[in-house]
Protein backbone atom coordinates (compact mmCIF):
# COMPACT_ATOMS: atom_id res chain seq x y z
CA UNK A 1 0.00 0.00 0.00
CA UNK A 2 1.64 3.53 -0.95
CA UNK A 3 0.37 6.76 0.24
CA UNK A 4 1.14 10.27 -1.60
CA UNK A 5 1.81 12.69 0.96
CA UNK A 6 1.64 16.17 0.15
CA UNK A 7 4.98 17.01 2.68
CA UNK A 8 4.60 20.95 2.35
CA UNK A 9 1.21 20.95 3.65
CA UNK A 10 0.31 22.77 7.48
CA UNK A 11 1.26 25.05 9.62
CA UNK A 12 4.33 23.34 10.22
CA UNK A 13 5.52 21.17 7.28
CA UNK A 14 7.80 19.45 6.44
CA UNK A 15 8.84 19.28 9.57
CA UNK A 16 5.75 17.58 11.33
CA UNK A 17 4.91 15.59 8.17
CA UNK A 18 8.60 13.80 7.89
CA UNK A 19 8.45 12.93 11.52
CA UNK A 20 4.90 11.39 11.18
CA UNK A 21 5.51 9.85 8.17
CA UNK A 22 8.36 8.48 9.47
CA UNK A 23 6.96 7.03 13.08
CA UNK A 24 3.61 5.30 10.99
CA UNK A 25 6.53 4.17 8.17
CA UNK A 26 8.29 1.92 11.46
CA UNK A 27 4.84 1.25 13.07
CA UNK A 28 3.69 -0.50 9.89
CA UNK A 29 5.64 -2.37 7.67
CA UNK A 30 3.19 -2.38 4.80
CA UNK A 31 2.81 1.10 4.13
CA UNK A 32 5.42 3.16 1.44
CA UNK A 33 5.57 6.72 1.25
CA UNK A 34 5.49 8.78 -2.06
CA UNK A 35 6.81 12.63 -0.81
CA UNK A 36 5.83 15.85 -2.66
CA UNK A 37 8.00 18.91 -1.73
CA UNK A 38 10.70 20.97 -1.72
CA UNK A 39 13.60 18.17 -1.63
CA UNK A 40 15.80 20.60 -0.14
CA UNK A 41 13.86 21.11 2.83
CA UNK A 42 12.61 17.79 3.01
CA UNK A 43 15.53 15.36 2.62
CA UNK A 44 17.88 16.56 5.65
CA UNK A 45 15.12 15.84 8.06
CA UNK A 46 14.79 12.19 7.14
CA UNK A 47 16.28 9.98 9.50
CA UNK A 48 15.92 7.00 7.50
CA UNK A 49 14.73 6.28 3.51
CA UNK A 50 13.56 2.94 4.05
CA UNK A 51 10.33 2.71 2.04
CA UNK A 52 10.42 6.60 1.41
CA UNK A 53 10.31 7.99 -2.35
CA UNK A 54 10.95 11.62 -2.53
CA UNK A 55 9.73 13.74 -5.78
CA UNK A 56 10.46 17.34 -6.23
CA UNK A 57 7.41 19.70 -6.49
CA UNK A 58 8.30 23.18 -6.97
CA UNK A 59 5.77 25.49 -5.87
CA UNK A 60 2.67 24.63 -2.73
CA UNK A 61 -0.26 26.03 -2.42
CA UNK A 62 -0.97 27.91 1.09
CA UNK A 63 -3.56 29.16 2.72
CA UNK A 64 -3.89 32.47 1.29
CA UNK A 65 -4.32 30.96 -2.22
CA UNK A 66 -7.77 30.78 -3.85
CA UNK A 67 -8.46 26.77 -3.94
CA UNK A 68 -9.98 26.19 -7.21
CA UNK A 69 -7.62 28.66 -9.51
CA UNK A 70 -4.52 27.28 -7.31
CA UNK A 71 -5.10 23.70 -8.43
CA UNK A 72 -5.52 24.85 -11.77
CA UNK A 73 -2.53 27.04 -12.14
CA UNK A 74 0.01 25.50 -9.62
CA UNK A 75 0.45 22.09 -11.11
CA UNK A 76 3.61 21.79 -9.97
CA UNK A 77 2.64 22.13 -6.20
CA UNK A 78 2.87 19.08 -3.84
CA UNK A 79 -0.79 18.60 -3.15
CA UNK A 80 -1.96 18.62 -6.84
CA UNK A 81 1.34 16.57 -7.53
CA UNK A 82 0.08 13.75 -4.73
CA UNK A 83 -3.41 13.76 -6.54
CA UNK A 84 -2.08 13.36 -9.91
CA UNK A 85 0.09 10.40 -8.47
CA UNK A 86 -3.19 8.81 -6.81
CA UNK A 87 -4.97 9.26 -10.39
CA UNK A 88 -2.19 7.57 -12.51
CA UNK A 89 -2.41 4.84 -10.20
CA UNK A 90 1.45 5.86 -8.65
CA UNK A 91 -0.40 5.43 -5.29
CA UNK A 92 -3.10 4.45 -3.00
CA UNK A 93 -4.47 6.98 -1.37
CA UNK A 94 -3.43 11.28 -0.71
CA UNK A 95 -2.70 12.21 2.58
CA UNK A 96 -2.13 16.19 3.42
CA UNK A 97 -2.28 19.03 6.01
CA UNK A 98 -2.94 21.96 3.41
CA UNK A 99 -5.24 24.41 2.18
CA UNK A 100 -8.61 22.49 2.95
CA UNK A 101 -10.34 23.67 -0.19
CA UNK A 102 -7.58 22.82 -2.62
CA UNK A 103 -7.72 19.18 -1.04
CA UNK A 104 -11.48 19.26 -1.73
CA UNK A 105 -10.85 20.91 -5.39
CA UNK A 106 -7.60 18.02 -6.08
CA UNK A 107 -9.85 15.43 -5.02
CA UNK A 108 -12.90 16.09 -7.05
CA UNK A 109 -10.89 17.41 -10.23
CA UNK A 110 -8.29 15.23 -10.44
CA UNK A 111 -8.74 11.90 -8.42
CA UNK A 112 -12.44 12.11 -9.36
CA UNK A 113 -15.89 11.47 -8.30
CA UNK A 114 -17.13 8.06 -7.62
CA UNK A 115 -19.60 7.16 -9.85
CA UNK A 116 -23.06 7.84 -8.37
CA UNK A 117 -22.03 10.42 -6.05
CA UNK A 118 -23.35 13.76 -7.40
CA UNK A 119 -21.30 15.77 -4.35
CA UNK A 120 -18.42 14.53 -2.16
CA UNK A 121 -18.90 15.35 1.37
CA UNK A 122 -16.00 16.01 4.17
CA UNK A 123 -16.56 13.91 7.69
CA UNK A 124 -14.03 14.31 10.76
CA UNK A 125 -14.53 11.89 13.51
CA UNK A 126 -15.40 13.30 16.87
CA UNK A 127 -15.36 12.33 20.25
CA UNK A 128 -18.53 11.78 22.33
CA UNK A 129 -19.54 11.32 26.12
CA UNK A 130 -19.22 7.34 25.34
CA UNK A 131 -15.59 7.26 25.70
CA UNK A 132 -15.20 4.06 24.08
CA UNK A 133 -17.34 5.57 20.61
CA UNK A 134 -16.81 8.20 18.53
CA UNK A 135 -19.21 9.66 15.90
CA UNK A 136 -18.76 11.24 12.41
CA UNK A 137 -20.30 14.12 10.96
CA UNK A 138 -20.91 14.68 7.25
CA UNK A 139 -20.78 17.05 5.17
CA UNK A 140 -18.23 19.39 7.54
CA UNK A 141 -17.96 22.10 4.36
CA UNK A 142 -17.70 20.59 1.19
CA UNK A 143 -20.75 21.89 0.13
CA UNK A 144 -22.31 25.42 0.72
CA UNK A 145 -25.77 24.07 -0.89
CA UNK A 146 -27.22 20.69 -0.41
CA UNK A 147 -29.68 18.26 -1.86
CA UNK A 148 -31.76 15.81 -0.62
CA UNK A 149 -30.48 13.26 -2.73
CA UNK A 150 -26.56 13.98 -1.69
CA UNK A 151 -27.47 13.77 2.44
CA UNK A 152 -28.85 10.24 1.53
CA UNK A 153 -25.52 9.31 -0.68
CA UNK A 154 -23.49 10.96 1.95
CA UNK A 155 -25.52 9.20 4.63
CA UNK A 156 -24.88 5.31 2.57
CA UNK A 157 -20.93 6.37 2.30
CA UNK A 158 -20.79 7.19 6.26
CA UNK A 159 -22.48 4.03 7.02
CA UNK A 160 -20.15 1.91 5.16
CA UNK A 161 -17.37 3.79 6.68
CA UNK A 162 -18.33 2.86 9.92
CA UNK A 163 -19.02 -0.55 9.33
CA UNK A 164 -15.33 -1.39 7.66
CA UNK A 165 -13.22 0.96 9.88
CA UNK A 166 -15.19 1.69 13.30
CA UNK A 167 -16.61 -2.22 13.10
CA UNK A 168 -20.58 -1.22 13.85
CA UNK A 169 -22.90 -4.02 12.05
CA UNK A 170 -25.66 -1.54 12.08
CA UNK A 171 -24.26 1.93 12.21
CA UNK A 172 -27.16 4.30 13.75
CA UNK A 173 -27.39 6.83 10.97
CA UNK A 174 -28.81 10.54 12.06
CA UNK A 175 -30.03 13.85 10.84
CA UNK A 176 -28.62 16.80 12.07
CA UNK A 177 -31.92 18.90 12.77
CA UNK A 178 -34.14 21.83 15.11
CA UNK A 179 -36.02 19.31 16.74
CA UNK A 180 -36.39 15.29 17.37
CA UNK A 181 -39.95 15.32 15.37
CA UNK A 182 -40.04 13.88 12.22
CA UNK A 183 -41.62 17.02 10.60
CA UNK A 184 -38.65 19.39 11.91
CA UNK A 185 -36.89 21.22 9.58
CA UNK A 186 -37.22 23.12 6.18
CA UNK A 187 -38.50 21.39 3.23
CA UNK A 188 -34.64 19.73 2.49
CA UNK A 189 -34.39 18.09 5.67
CA UNK A 190 -38.25 17.13 5.90
CA UNK A 191 -37.38 15.40 2.36
CA UNK A 192 -33.79 14.18 3.64
CA UNK A 193 -35.64 12.62 7.02
CA UNK A 194 -38.42 10.78 4.43
CA UNK A 195 -35.73 9.59 2.09
CA UNK A 196 -33.96 8.12 5.19
CA UNK A 197 -36.18 6.42 6.67
CA UNK A 198 -37.57 4.86 3.79
CA UNK A 199 -33.45 3.75 2.57
CA UNK A 200 -33.80 -0.16 3.66
CA UNK A 201 -29.70 -0.15 3.73
CA UNK A 202 -30.22 2.23 6.57
CA UNK A 203 -30.27 2.20 10.29
CA UNK A 204 -31.94 5.44 10.57
CA UNK A 205 -32.68 6.65 14.29
CA UNK A 206 -34.23 9.92 13.49
CA UNK A 207 -33.59 13.56 14.09
CA UNK A 208 -30.56 14.67 16.09
CA UNK A 209 -30.53 18.43 17.83
CA UNK A 210 -27.10 19.97 17.90
CA UNK A 211 -27.09 19.67 21.39
CA UNK A 212 -26.90 16.12 21.42
CA UNK A 213 -24.26 15.81 18.29
CA UNK A 214 -21.64 14.46 20.75
CA UNK A 215 -23.58 12.40 23.16
CA UNK A 216 -23.95 9.25 21.33
CA UNK A 217 -27.22 8.88 19.90
CA UNK A 218 -25.68 8.33 16.39
CA UNK A 219 -22.87 6.85 14.76
CA UNK A 220 -23.12 8.76 11.76
CA UNK A 221 -24.52 12.23 11.51
CA UNK A 222 -25.74 14.09 7.99
CA UNK A 223 -26.40 17.46 7.06
CA UNK A 224 -25.93 19.87 4.58
CA UNK A 225 -22.58 21.48 4.17
CA UNK A 226 -23.11 24.73 5.44
CA UNK A 227 -25.07 23.94 9.02
CA UNK A 228 -21.99 21.08 9.32
CA UNK A 229 -19.23 23.59 8.99
CA UNK A 230 -21.24 25.80 11.24
CA UNK A 231 -22.05 23.23 14.06
CA UNK A 232 -18.40 22.14 13.99
CA UNK A 233 -16.59 25.45 14.22
CA UNK A 234 -18.57 26.40 17.11
CA UNK A 235 -17.98 22.73 18.80
CA UNK A 236 -14.37 23.17 18.55
CA UNK A 237 -14.37 26.42 19.68
CA UNK A 238 -16.30 25.72 22.92
CA UNK A 239 -14.19 23.44 23.52
CA UNK A 240 -11.43 25.46 23.42
CA UNK A 241 -12.73 27.97 25.30
CA UNK A 242 -13.93 25.87 28.18
CA UNK A 243 -10.57 24.02 28.92
CA UNK A 244 -9.19 27.82 28.74
CA UNK A 245 -11.63 29.13 31.44
CA UNK A 246 -11.20 26.50 33.58
CA UNK A 247 -7.55 26.79 33.58
CA UNK A 248 -7.82 30.46 34.06
CA UNK A 249 -10.22 29.75 37.29
CA UNK A 250 -7.74 27.23 38.99
CA UNK A 251 -4.66 29.91 38.60
CA UNK A 252 -6.23 32.41 39.52
CA UNK A 253 -8.39 31.53 42.52
CA UNK A 254 -5.57 31.29 45.37
CA UNK A 255 -3.28 28.85 46.70
CA UNK A 256 -6.14 26.04 47.67
CA UNK A 257 -7.42 26.25 43.86
CA UNK A 258 -3.83 25.67 42.76
CA UNK A 259 -3.54 22.66 44.91
CA UNK A 260 -6.76 21.20 43.60
CA UNK A 261 -5.53 22.04 40.02
CA UNK A 262 -2.91 19.90 40.67
CA UNK A 263 -5.21 17.02 41.75
CA UNK A 264 -7.05 17.21 38.78
CA UNK A 265 -4.86 18.20 36.19
CA UNK A 266 -4.29 14.43 34.95
CA UNK A 267 -8.00 14.40 34.34
CA UNK A 268 -8.09 17.72 32.68
CA UNK A 269 -4.91 16.01 30.14
CA UNK A 270 -7.51 13.02 29.77
CA UNK A 271 -10.38 15.67 28.13
CA UNK A 272 -7.67 17.52 26.43
CA UNK A 273 -6.57 14.36 24.65
CA UNK A 274 -10.02 13.12 23.72
CA UNK A 275 -10.75 16.42 21.85
CA UNK A 276 -7.43 16.62 20.16
CA UNK A 277 -6.90 16.00 16.55
CA UNK A 278 -4.20 13.30 17.37
CA UNK A 279 -6.66 11.31 18.98
CA UNK A 280 -9.81 11.02 16.30
CA UNK A 281 -7.67 10.97 13.08
CA UNK A 282 -8.08 12.98 10.00
CA UNK A 283 -11.48 14.62 7.87
CA UNK A 284 -11.96 12.05 4.89
CA UNK A 285 -13.08 13.09 1.88
CA UNK A 286 -15.67 11.16 1.05
CA UNK A 287 -17.54 10.41 -2.59
CA UNK A 288 -13.95 9.83 -4.73
CA UNK A 289 -12.40 7.40 -5.95
CA UNK A 290 -9.45 6.78 -3.46
CA UNK A 291 -9.18 7.79 0.20
CA UNK A 292 -8.14 11.61 0.63
CA UNK A 293 -7.69 12.55 4.06
CA UNK A 294 -6.22 15.47 6.13
CA UNK A 295 -5.26 16.80 9.05
CA UNK A 296 -5.33 20.10 10.57
CA UNK A 297 -2.79 22.11 9.71
CA UNK A 298 -1.41 22.93 12.87
CA UNK A 299 -1.44 19.18 13.98
CA UNK A 300 1.56 17.77 15.92
CA UNK A 301 3.02 14.38 14.64
CA UNK A 302 1.26 12.55 16.65
CA UNK A 303 -2.28 13.26 14.78
CA UNK A 304 -0.60 12.77 10.97
CA UNK A 305 0.11 9.17 12.57
CA UNK A 306 -3.25 8.43 13.04
CA UNK A 307 -4.26 10.12 10.01
CA UNK A 308 -2.09 7.34 8.53
CA UNK A 309 -3.54 4.02 10.46
CA UNK A 310 -6.87 5.72 8.98
CA UNK A 311 -6.07 5.74 5.67
CA UNK A 312 -4.00 2.26 5.95
CA UNK A 313 -7.65 0.80 7.89
CA UNK A 314 -9.49 2.03 4.55
CA UNK A 315 -6.99 0.45 2.06
CA UNK A 316 -6.57 -2.81 3.95
CA UNK A 317 -10.88 -2.89 4.00
CA UNK A 318 -11.40 -1.48 0.72
CA UNK A 319 -13.80 0.72 1.68
CA UNK A 320 -13.74 3.38 -1.41
CA UNK A 321 -14.48 -0.07 -3.38
CA UNK A 322 -17.43 -0.71 -1.45
CA UNK A 323 -19.35 2.61 -1.74
CA UNK A 324 -18.40 2.25 -5.53
CA UNK A 325 -19.80 -1.17 -5.50
CA UNK A 326 -22.72 -0.40 -3.45
CA UNK A 327 -23.89 2.68 -5.14
CA UNK A 328 -23.45 1.34 -8.85
CA UNK A 329 -26.02 -1.80 -7.90
CA UNK A 330 -28.18 0.87 -5.76
CA UNK A 331 -28.49 3.84 -7.45
CA UNK A 332 -30.03 7.30 -5.38
CA UNK A 333 -31.26 10.36 -6.90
Amino acid sequence: MKIAVDAMGGDHAPEVVIKGVEQARDQWPDLEFVLFGDLARVKPLVQSGTRLTFVQADSQITNEDEPVKAVRTKKDSSMVMAAQAVKQGDADALFSMGNTGALLATGIFIIGRIKGVERPALMPTLPTTDVSNVVNLLDAGANAESKASYLEQWAIMGSIYARDIRKIAQPRIGLLNNGTEFDKGDSLHQEVYQRLQANTALNFVGNIEAGNLLTNKADVIVTDGFTGNAVLKATEGMASLLMKQIKLALLNSGTRAKLGALMIKPALGQIKTKFSTSANGGAVLLGVNAPVIKTHGGSDEGAVVSTIGQIREMLQQQTIHQMIAFLKANPIK
